[in-house]
Order: structure tokens, then C-alpha cells, then sequence
């Protein structure tokens, strides 16, 4: 029976750049960086309050795991926003949405109420959008 995810992936074009972005301006926690061969390293970062989920940040790059074209492919992909990796939420949404924002965060969407609660959308460096919640 499964009980847990405990890692997830979120494709970065840069993982130097997304490292930046993960942990000055999200305010994630590094929770391993290890070099895996040349040119690589296993990073993961975590939210501050839920350290047990590693965001692993998998660089987009030929090697081992991807081809050229598969490369190309994929970096077109993200960096046209077609990645929607996850949601995060936060005690008060206007709060955050101004001190990212404030960071150099891009929102795509500014707070606003649905049905589920208030909810503002933004992008990583590299592309990949995310939705900034306050639930209900």
C-alpha cells in the first residue's frame, strides 16, 4: 500500500538559476545538493513548514537521461508555460503575493476568489507555473 509521496520533479532549463530562485526568492530550504558525475548534482529543496517533500530540481540537459531533440523538445515546452507542477499555500495570500512579487516573482494571475479559496498564479525561472493558494 502506498502511504506517502515523499519527492517530486520540477524540470528547471538552469539549476544554478533555479536554486536561486527556489531558496531567495520561494524562501525554500536546501535539503541535499550532491554532485552525481560530471556536470551533475541531486538537489533537492523543501518548503519551510513540510520538509518531508523534496522538490527535486532535474535539470534539462543532454546526458545520460535526455537526447538533443528530447532537450530542445522539452526547454520549447517549459519555457512556453506548459507545465503546471503543483500548488502551494500560504496562511495569507495578499501578504505573500506582494513580499514575491516584491522579490522578482512574474505572476501570471493576480489573488483572486474561486470556489475553492483565493488563488494567484505564478512562474518559475525557467517557465513552470504554479498556483499560490489560500484555502477555504
Amino acid at each position: 500500500m502506498i502511504m506517502k509521496m515523499t519527492h517530486v520533479c520540477v524540470y528547471v532549463l538552469n539549476q544554478e538559476s533555479a536554486y536561486d530562485f527556489y531558496t531567495n526568492k520561494l524562501g525554500f530550504k536546501v535539503k541535499m545538493d550532491v554532485p552525481m558525475g560530471a556536470n551533475a548534482r541531486w538537489l533537492t529543496v523543501t518548503p519551510p513548514e513540510q520538509p518531508e517533500l523534496e522538490i527535486t530540481l532535474f535539470p534539462v540537459a543532454p546526458g545520460q537521461k535526455f537526447n538533443e531533440e528530447t532537450v530542445k523538445s522539452m526547454t520549447e515546452l517549459i519555457r512556453k508555460g506548459t507545465f503546471g507542477p503543483g500548488v502551494f499555500t500560504c496562511k495569507d495570500i495578499y501578504a505573500t503575493y506582494e513580499e514575491l512579487k516584491a522579490k522578482g516573482v512574474e505572476f501570471m494571475k493576480p489573488p483572486s476568489k474561486e470556489f475553492y479559496g483565493t488563488e494567484a498564479l505564478f512562474k518559475d525561472d525557467s517557465g513552470n507555473w504554479f498556483s499560490l493558494a489560500q484555502l477555504v
